[in-house]
């Protein structure tokens, strides 16, 4: 891995975070819904914008990709099976895309169920999951079913436990306090109430989080638990045959959650 790497959140709309990877001269923007905070900080940080990557096509994803590459010409990588605005690459899983002025090689990962055709970035320890996964909680499944957004959240599941985990949404602590309804005694889960109580008190994000972290606090990772199960089916009206139904009774519950 690259040592003079950074990543690094930039702050969009209400708690969006737009992720720069970068060196001291270059960078690589995921998910730029807003091109005027970018700007800010390619500039204070005297950066020149190589690429982008796009996880999916809503708009707080990909609204300010137009005026970023139009300043600045770079290659825009995005969903194959989306449609993303000035999208220049289309990728897909298993292919590869290698970000030379970060001496960076990125594995595109096809995780639909947020989106129908939503992607992840992975490369060494480091996930770029968009709205799949999120810190102790997943994405709303506005396209796909709960069988593909269960199947997506068990391949992130299964990268390196120490990997980071860089999502699009400061939603921590309000999925903390969903996942403590369902295992209010998990110590893991209470120890994690704290600390990120705390980065948010101090004004720092949650993220990154790790696989690990969220195998052993988030609730849509651990629909194989017993008392995941448990609180699943005392929630729902008729027989959960399945860890997929657990998960389908976990994501209706938390739409609903406040």
């Amino acid at each position: 891995m690259n040592t003079d790497l950074c990543v690094s959140p930039i702050s969009a709309f209400k708690d969006n975070y737009i992720w720069a990877i970068h060196t001291q001269t270059h960078a690589v923007i995921v998910d730029p819904g807003d091109a005027r905070p970018v700007w800010t900080f390619l500039q204070k940080k005297h950066l020149q914008l190589s690429a982008i990557l796009i996880t999916h096509h809503h708009h707080d994803h990909v609204g300010g990709i137009a005026d970023l590459v139009g300043r600045h010409p770079a290659p825009v990588y995005g969903p194959a099976t989306e449609v993303i605005p000035c999208r220049s690459i289309a990728v897909q899983e298993g292919n590869t895309i290698e970000l030379k002025e970060l001496a960076l090689t990125m594995h595109v990962l096809e995780v639909p169920g947020h989106t129908a055709g939503h992607i992840a970035y992975y490369t060494d320890g480091m996930l770029f999951c968009g709205d799949t996964l999120f810190g102790c909680g997943c994405g709303r499944l506005f396209e796909g079913t709960p069988e593909q957004m269960h199947a997506s959240l068990t391949k992130l599941a299964n990268l390196p436990r120490d990997s980071e985990v860089y999502c699009a949404h400061e939603y921590t602590l309000n999925n903390i306090a969903f996942a403590l309804t369902v295992e209010p005694r998990n110590p893991d889960l209470l120890a994690r109430a704290v600390a990120d109580q705390n980065r948010i008190a101090r004004d720092e994000p949650t993220l990154p989080s790790t696989i690990g972290l969220e195998l052993a606090t988030n609730p849509f990772l651990r629909c194989q638990i017993s008392q995941v199960q448990d609180y699943a089916r005392q929630a729902s009206d008729h027989p959960l045959r399945s860890v997929t139904e657990v998960f389908a009774v976990l994501r209706t519950l938390k739409n609903d959650f406040n």
